[in-house]
Formats: C-alpha cells, sequence, structure tokens
C-alpha cells in the first residue's frame, strides 16, 4: 500500500558530532584520502563543511554518519556522492538515487554529484578496482560555483540533478580508462549507458525511473 507524506519543517540539535579538521582549498585532494568529513577553507571570509561518499548506495560504507559530522558547522554544508561506483566484475556497482539527494536536501546539504577517474587493482581479487579517486577538479569547479549560489541547497540539488546524465557520461568515459589502464574487466558497459541514456530525458524521468528501480529491488 503507497504511503505518501508531506514534511513542512526540520528541526534538530546535532550531537555528539566529531570535530572536524580544516584544509585549505588547495589541498582537497589531501582532505578527500585522510578524512570522510572536514572544513575546507576557501579563503579568509569562506569555509565549507565537506562529507564524502564512497559508493552512491545509502546502506554501503555508512554515508549518513559522514553527513551527520557536517551538521553543526553553522555555514554551507556539502557531500559528495559519485553518480555511479563500479568495482570492476568480482565487485558491486551501484547507482544514485533520486531519494538519495531529497533526503539531502531535507537536511539543508549541497549535493556535489561527482565521479571518479582513477583507481587501483585489488590485490585480492583480478577483477576488481579499489581506492578510487575523484576528478578533483571537477569537484573544485563545483565548490567555486556554490561559493556564490545563493539560493537553498534544494534548488541547489535540483540544479544538480538536471546534470546527472552529463556526469553519468564523464563516470562512463572514465572507467573505460580505468579499465584500459589496469587490465580489469568492469560490468556490462552496455547495461551502464543503457542506465545512463535513461537520464537524458532530465530531472523527472530521473525521480520515476530511480523510485521504479527501488520498486524493483525490494
Amino acid at each position: 500500500m503507497p504511503i505518501t507524506a508531506k514534511i513542512k519543517e526540520m528541526k534538530y540539535t546535532p550531537l555528539l558530532c566529531r570535530e572536524l579538521n580544516t584544509f585549505d582549498f588547495d589541498q582537497l585532494n589531501l582532505a578527500l584520502s585522510k578524512d570522510a568529513t572536514f572544513i575546507l577553507k576557501i579563503d579568509e571570509k569562506n569555509s565549507f563543511a565537506v562529507s564524502w561518499w564512497r559508493s552512491a548506495k545509502r546502506t554501503r560504507s555508512y554515508p549518513y554518519s559522514r553527513v551527520y559530522d557536517s551538521l553543526a558547522f553553522a555555514g554551507k554544508k556539502i557531500t559528495i556522492i559519485p553518480i555511479f561506483k563500479d568495482e570492476g566484475k568480482d565487485g558491486d556497482r551501484d547507482f544514485l538515487q533520486w531519494d538519495t539527494i531529497s533526503m539531502m536536501s531535507l537536511l539543508d546539504v549541497h549535493v556535489i554529484i561527482a565521479y571518479y577517474n582513477d583507481a587501483s587493482q585489488s590485490s585480492r581479487y583480478e577483477k576488481k578496482v579499489t581506492n578510487q579517486i575523484f576528478d578533483v577538479g571537477y569537484i573544485k569547479n563545483q565548490i567555486k560555483e556554490l561559493l556564490s549560489y545563493k539560493s537553498s541547497a534544494l534548488h541547489w540539488n535540483v540544479s544538480q540533478a538536471d546534470k546527472v546524465w552529463e556526469i553519468g557520461k564523464k563516470a562512463l568515459e572514465s572507467y573505460g580508462i580505468i579499465s584500459k589502464k589496469l587490465g580489469v574487466e568492469m560490468h556490462s558497459q552496455k547495461s551502464a549507458e543503457k542506465r545512463i541514456a535513461e537520464l537524458k530525458e532530465g530531472k523527472e524521468h530521473f525521480m520515476k525511473f530511480s523510485r521504479i528501480l527501488v520498486e524493483i529491488i525490494t
């Protein structure tokens, strides 16, 4: 039986948030390699609380705890989520769902939908990659845009959702390069291309398609 509800407002007081380390903007690559959540100092006047997800799937690698640690920060909060993550033929492949973006909007967290563009071959599994690295240049450009963005996290996140097809294409191209570079077979290229092609229809289609997939999985 379908259950619907309307959330009018959210009030909360974050408790027991981890104390966050601070990194300069040009240290973003270092910050992402060291901490799951951190303060990113853009300049003398501007800083963001930044968290990042290893996978697009909400039930993998405990992403909520990373986001939670940023909620006590008084300024803008950012979370970086990969459009999808392919760990290779012997690993998992997870895609971003619309409801994940919606949940971050409720928490007033700005989502940067990103993609991995480098990785290492697993020492344990022949057809698996590990230590995946985001395209930091792309993320930096998005943060610079966010610096002058004055609307709500909801409006920003909707604008990010409108870019999912473009970002998905970049992710596909990057995994093709990673596969050739490491000699590691990834999951089906055709099925990934079909999934990304669905995103070309825009935000509304992304919302409906995400929920259809959730119903199929559950």
